[in-house]
């Protein structure tokens, strides 16, 4: 039996995810072995304290704070330290030193993607990060392997553990944004300062990702038109569940054609109304899915834990597996199919649904000069609920119009909102959020 030669790892940060790693090989080492052809050495741990507290027991001797020195003799680096730097110049160092990277780091990717994959692809090394995107899920890999065949039109993805979980806990509670927030802060899902995942900016990343993937050109951060949930109120989640729908944080990267003809790709992440009855709407608590339609393959759905050390880790193992068997078989490394040079459009570009709420005056005439400004507007309103409210100090009666548009451009119906706002029967525009699946 032929002896499998050794590929020394070197692992580079040491929390949730990284433990979870450095757990499996040490106890999976024979069977990681066996698939990636190769015995895969955990050389050392790169961490900033060693003696920090942490849930899994490692030897003490893996430790180091000593990164420099742990990626110069590596075959392979994971890097799960987050941030933009050290990160960025240690997976460069890594690269030039002629070893292969695996990184669940999106926001890096999302700002310095480009960098990485020129370096990696001048070195003929593999730069894999299956887990930047939707934890556990295998998404990248069947976006740029398994569909390269096909025309990805458009993905709509929760990618964003934190949100989901808060947005379902008001939708099946009732409970306020705040108090959702907390019992996700309680139970770990959101950290001490959620401002990255409630503002959106989480999942404008992994959008960036997911877009660049999909279409074959490189986006980035500045290409993603980002609102969070904050603003999303237990009234907005009662109204949404009356009309049949539910609301979501989706990252949506689609093709579309623009008003001059011409075919862009529209990169954006906020909250959206989707009805109950289609795939996404069942995706409850902290779970991701990400939903994709292609011109053959049509509709696909990938869905699992999008967060969590020990689901993290499977997604990283993966990768880690796949770019050691390169090295042991040989042959060119993967490299990023990004040829393409489609332009990203503006969020006037796209088309859609409005969701609006409204609080109107309780007087005769009120309905009709809404409709009559709509039609001017080109756009054609689907369904308007509206219920009576009394304030019990003054005793004056006022309405609560919800009104779901048909499909129109953005900047139709961003122009028809800002023109309800100057109606002398407007109290107040409530919400203004988009709907899609109808």
């Amino acid at each position: 039996m032929t002896e499998l030669r050794t590929l020394k790892v070197a692992l580079l940060g040491c929390g949730n995810v990284g433990a979870q790693v450095a757990r499996i090989l040490i106890d999976d080492a024979e069977a990681l072995a066996a698939r990636a052809g190769a015995r895969l050495e955990l050389t050392g741990i790169a961490v900033r304290t060693i003696d920090a507290p942490r849930d899994v027991e490692l030897p003490r001797e893996l430790f180091t704070t000593d990164a420099d020195t742990l990626v110069k003799d590596a075959d392979l680096v994971i890097e799960l330290m987050g941030g933009i730097e050290p990160a960025r110049t240690l997976i460069l160092a890594a690269i030039q030193n002629g070893a292969s990277v695996v990184t669940g780091n999106k926001a890096l990717l999302a700002q310095d993607g480009p960098t990485l994959y020129a370096a990696a692809d001048k070195a003929g090394v593999q730069l894999s990060y299956e887990a930047a995107v939707a934890g556990a899920i295998p998404i990248l890999r069947p976006i740029r392997d398994s569909l390269s065949g096909d025309r990805i039109t458009r993905v709509l993805g929760i990618v964003n553990g934190t949100t989901n979980f808060i947005l379902d806990q008001m939708d099946t509670t009732g409970a306020q944004f705040e108090d959702a927030l907390a019992e996700a802060q309680r139970l770990g899902y959101a950290e001490a300062d959620p401002t990255a995942d409630v503002g959106g900016l989480d999942a404008a990343a992994k959008a960036t990702i997911l877009a660049s993937l999909s279409f074959h050109t490189r986006f980035d951060l500045e290409n993603v038109h980002c609102e969070g949930i904050t603003g999303v109120s237990a009234a907005d989640i009662a109204a949404a569940k009356d009309a049949g729908f539910v609301i979501k944080l989706l990252a949506i990267a689609e093709k579309l054609t623009a008003a001059d003809g011409s075919e862009g790709v529209s990169v954006r992440v906020h909250p959206t109304l989707l009805p109950r009855e289609h795939p996404l709407a069942a995706v409850h608590g902290a779970f991701n899915a990400v939903f994709i339609e292609a011109e053959n393959a049509g509709e696909l759905m990938f869905y699992g834990q999008g967060a969590g050390g020990t689901p993290t880790a499977s997604a990283v193992l993966g990768d880690l597996v796949s770019a050691a068997r390169r090295i042991v078989l040989g042959g060119p490394a993967q490299t990023e199919t990004t040829n393409g040079q489609v332009p990203a459009l503006p969020i006037d570009a796209v088309n859609t649904s409005y969701y609006i709420g409204l609080d109107v005056a309780d007087q005769p005439g009120v309905l009709a000069k809404i409709a009559q400004l709509f039609a001017e507007h080109g756009v054609s309103i689907e369904i308007m609920r509206q219920t009576i409210h009394r304030d019990a100090d003054s005793n004056v009666e006022s309405a609560e119009l919800r009104i779901v548009t048909h499909r129109a451009t953005e900047a139709a119906l961003a122009a028809t909102v800002r023109a309800v706002k100057g109606l002398d029967v407007i109290n107040s525009v409530t919400s203004v959020l988009r709907v899609e699946g109808v």
